[in-house]
């Protein structure tokens, strides 16, 4: 299961697309938006994505983790738009028999989609805003998705 959605995201609900009896294990993982970085006061996170790629790539990133750890289910749900603090921007849920491979993998999956999948992050502050690692992503360049870097 993957989504990427404006509305807030239900752990609960997408966590239970990856339970099943044969699984001993299901890890989750939620990403979600804090009240400070690097000694500035964050009011809003805004994400943007290049929609039809970003869903393609989260798929990407679901098949590789149930490939590489051999599990059967990974949901991946991602918010777009205003997140405010506290609220949760990203959803991950793996199920497998065995927690060590749910652990690596949802640990994993994270780091895969801030490499590859084309959501951006504006942190908001107090005095102004900035866009967050652009520099880093695979699809960086700023013609790419229409903000400076």
């Amino acid at each position: 299961m993957i989504e990427l959605t404006e509305k807030p995201l239900n752990p609960e609900k997408i966590t239970g697309q990856v339970r099943r009896d044969s699984n001993g294990a299901v890890v989750t993982f939620l990403g979600t938006t804090r009240d400070n970085f690097e000694g500035k006061q964050v009011v809003t996170l805004e994400y943007e994505a290049f929609d039809e790629m970003a869903v393609k790539k989260l798929e990407e990133v679901r098949q590789e983790m149930m490939a590489e750890f051999g599990l059967e289910q990974v949901a991946i749900s991602h918010r777009v738009g205003t997140v405010g603090i506290g609220e949760i921007s990203l959803v991950i849920a793996v199920g497998s028999p065995h927690r060590k491979e749910a652990f690596y993998a949802c640990h994993k999956a994270v780091d895969r989609i801030k490499e590859v999948v084309p959501i951006w992050k504006k942190e908001v502050y107090q005095d102004g805003s900035r866009w967050v690692a652009c520099e880093d992503h695979e699809f960086s360049p700023a013609e790419s998705h229409g903000h400076p870097h």
